[in-house]
């Protein structure tokens, strides 16, 4: 797919559903007691691979419309173990958290995905399921997954390493346990799960640096209401803070703040952001997004500010080679364990564009030069963040680019480009 350059980006849009949120409102939805309206869910390879699993799970699942869906609860232990293998194609979060909830069923369930997924490490969500007493063995310590149901127990883990995906597996798991189960988290990771278990009517104790569930007899969702993905936002507000000229608003995105660092790191970098009509979708604080093009200075993205902003960091890259001096991200070493290694594709891929960027063991090195990258070929690996950095980097660019797996995108954003052509056609008005 070819990516020419844009003079400006200008409108008014919205985005798909959260696809965090998607996945988990499906999952306790389907361990409810009765029937939960989702509204708002965001369809995408990934989704969609949830409701694959959760339906070969025996739970009925009405489609009204294409982001409309009626889940059939069959209770916290009524899941049934199907005859054939779990496909949860390239979900890392369907995996993670599906095996917290399957380690206090009856029964035996091996989840497998795809070639990407398979790489990615999912002893460290089976080790502290393990301690609770599920029986679960990984291959090598990668999917395939094979999780027999066990009676379990409740148990204080803290999560070597910052995780919501596992975090969310051990409360998921701490819902069939005797007792009082407690994570205890390095930083605060994204904190969806407990959001939609407190609306479910979960015990839910949550504290600055740990969260603790109970054991639940029943969980009731009624509906929920799924605000748009930030991340799915994220490459069209730093297209709109680097083509300069541009003014774009994002309206109804979640605005979690543990999901919104990069709106902090562009604002320290000078980006002009408004965030207005504030308000709650499903228990998530939201609003509408206003970004205008602006000079952009360096900065540095630490290890704490990362869990705020790992899925935006390679938008960052591209936002920093376009910024006046030396950006840096450190502590953000699981981009490597992603879809690809985030840090040496991201690196790799931007440097053939033009752009003055290193890798480092635990993230970049960037020397900003406030102009467009030069352009070239951009190949996304397979991975949708990269396809939608490589997009963004396009229209920013002098010579456009050549992008190689623009279908990628499909993971979680089949309509990024519809979108992406929207708001350059904005400028014809």
């Amino acid at each position: 797919m070819r990516i020419e350059p844009v003079p400006a980006l200008v409108g008014h849009v919205a985005v798909p559903g959260d696809k965090s949120i998607s996945h988990r409102a499906v999952l306790v939805g389907s361990i409810c007691e009765d029937k939960t309206l989702i509204s708002g869910f965001g369809r995408s390879a990934d989704t969609e691979a949830t409701l694959t699993a959760v339906r070969a799970l025996g739970v009925e699942i009405e489609e009204q419309d294409v982001d409309t869906l009626t889940v059939h609860g069959v209770g916290l232990r009524g899941l049934s173990a199907p005859a054939q293998a779990l496909d949860c194609g390239n979900a890392g979060t369907l995996m993670r958290l599906l095996s917290g909830i399957l380690a206090g069923q009856d029964g035996r369930f091996e989840l497998v995905g795809d070639e990407s997924l398979s790489a990615r490490p999912m002893e460290r969500v089976a080790e502290p399921l393990r301690r609770m007493g599920a029986q679960i063995e990984t291959t090598d310590g990668h999917a395939p997954l094979v999780v027999e149901g066990a009676p379990l127990a409740a148990i204080d883990y803290e999560l070597p390493v910052a995780s919501a995906q596992v975090k969310s597996a051990v409360l998921l798991a701490g819902l069939l346990a005797q007792g009082e189960t407690t994570v205890i988290e390095p930083l605060p990771t994204r904190d969806h799960t407990e959001r939609l278990l407190e609306r479910a009517g979960a015990a839910i104790t949550r504290r600055p640096q740990s969260v603790s569930v109970r054991g639940a007899e029943r969980l009731a969702l009624g509906e929920i209401e799924i605000p748009g993905d930030f991340s799915s936002a994220a490459p069209l507000l730093v297209a709109a803070a680097i083509v300069p000229g541009s003014a774009l608003t994002v309206h109804g995105v979640g605005l979690n703040p543990r999901r919104t660092g990069l709106v902090d790191v562009l604002e320290r970098m000078g980006a002009r952001v408004a965030v207005y009509n504030r308000r709650s979708i499903g228990g998530e604080p939201a609003g509408d997004i206003e970004m205008r093009s602006s000079e952009l200075v360096g900065t540095t993205v630490s290890a704490t500010e990362v869990p705020t902003l790992v899925d935006e960091l390679p938008l960052f890259a591209v936002a920093a080679c376009h910024a006046h001096g030396d950006s840096l991200v450190r502590g953000a070493a699981e981009l490597r364990l992603k879809e690809t290694d985030r840090i040496d594709a991201v690196a790799e891929e931007l440097r053939r564009l033009g752009g003055h960027i290193r890798a480092t063991a635990d993230g970049f090195r960037i020397r900003g030069v406030p102009a467009r990258l030069r352009g070239g070929i951009f190949d996304t690996r397979g991975d949708h963040r990269l396809a939608m950095l490589g997009a963004v980097a396009g229209v920013s660019s002098r010579e456009g680019v050549e992008l190689r797996g623009a279908e990628a995108v499909e993971t979680s954003f089949p309509g990024f480009f519809h979108l992406l052509e929207q708001v350059k056609k904005g400028l014809d008005g």
